[in-house]
C-alpha cells in the first residue's frame, strides 16, 4: 500500500510553482503596465526569480504578454456571466461595469494590444465576451434604462476611459474609477440630446491588435 507521505514532496514542489506563476504575473502585470517594452528580465527581477524559472513558464515575452490579456478576457467574461445572473436588468449592467472596472481588465487592453498575436482561443473568448456583453446591453435597455443610442462598442470605450484614472495608491485609484463610472451609468440613461457622431462600428478598434509587419 502507497505512503500517504510519497506524494507530499511533489504536492509541495507544485503548490510553490503555482505560487512563482501568481508572482510571476503579478510582477508582469505591474512591468508591462508601466512600460509594455520592458524586457522579461525586468519581470523576473521584479518577482525576484531566476531568468530560467520564468522561462520554464514561459516560452519568452509574447507568450507572457498574450497569458496576461488572455486572463484578463476571461475574468471579463466571468463578470459578464455573474451580472447575467441577475434579475434586476439595470442592476445586471451596472454590475458587469463595476465587476471589470474594479478588475481593471482594459488597462491591459490598451497597453498591450498589438504586442502580440492573439490566438484562436483568444478569438473565439474575445467573441462570447461581445455576445455577453451584448445581452446586457439589450436588458437594460429593453427596461428602458440605458439610452438607446447607445452600442456595444461604446462599452468597451467606457471602460477605457475608467482604467486610464490612475494614481499611486491602488485604493484611492479604485475610489476614482468607481466615482468616474457612476458618472458615466448617470449619463447613461439620458437621452436627450442624442450622441454626438456615428457610434463606434463594430470591429473599428481591431487594428490595435495586429502586429506591426
Amino acid at each position: 500500500m502507497p505512503n500517504p507521505t510519497d506524494t507530499a514532496p511533489l504536492a509541495g514542489r507544485r503548490a510553490q510553482a503555482a505560487r512563482n506563476d501568481a508572482v510571476i504575473l503579478e510582477a508582469a502585470r505591474a512591468v508591462f503596465l508601466a512600460d509594455p517594452k520592458a524586457p522579461i528580465a525586468a519581470v523576473a527581477e521584479r518577482a525576484g526569480v531566476g531568468i530560467s524559472a520564468l522561462y520554464r513558464r514561459y516560452a519568452g515575452k509574447e507568450d507572457l504578454l498574450r497569458k496576461l490579456c488572455h486572463d484578463g478576457l476571461r475574468r471579463y467574461i466571468e463578470a459578464a456571466e455573474e451580472a447575467a445572473g441577475d434579475p434586476d436588468d439595470w442592476a445586471a449592467f451596472a454590475g458587469f461595469l463595476e465587476r471589470v472596472v474594479d478588475a481593471d481588465v482594459h488597462s491591459l487592453t490598451v497597453h498591450l494590444a498589438g504586442t502580440f498575436t492573439p490566438t484562436s482561443e483568444m478569438g473565439r473568448d474575445a467573441a462570447r465576451a461581445n455576445e455577453l456583453t451584448a445581452g446586457l446591453v439589450e436588458r437594460a435597455r429593453g427596461a428602458g434604462r440605458l439610452r438607446p443610442d447607445l452600442v456595444v462598442q461604446d462599452v468597451g470605450l467606457l471602460l477605457e476611459g475608467c482604467a486610464a484614472v490612475r494614481v499611486p495608491d491602488p485604493e484611492r485609484t479604485r475610489q476614482l474609477r468607481r466615482r468616474q463610472l457612476a458618472v458615466l451609468l448617470a449619463g447613461l440613461g439620458v437621452t436627450d440630446p442624442p450622441l454626438p457622431g456615428p457610434p463606434p462600428a463594430a470591429g473599428e478598434f481591431d487594428w490595435r491588435w495586429r502586429r506591426p509587419e
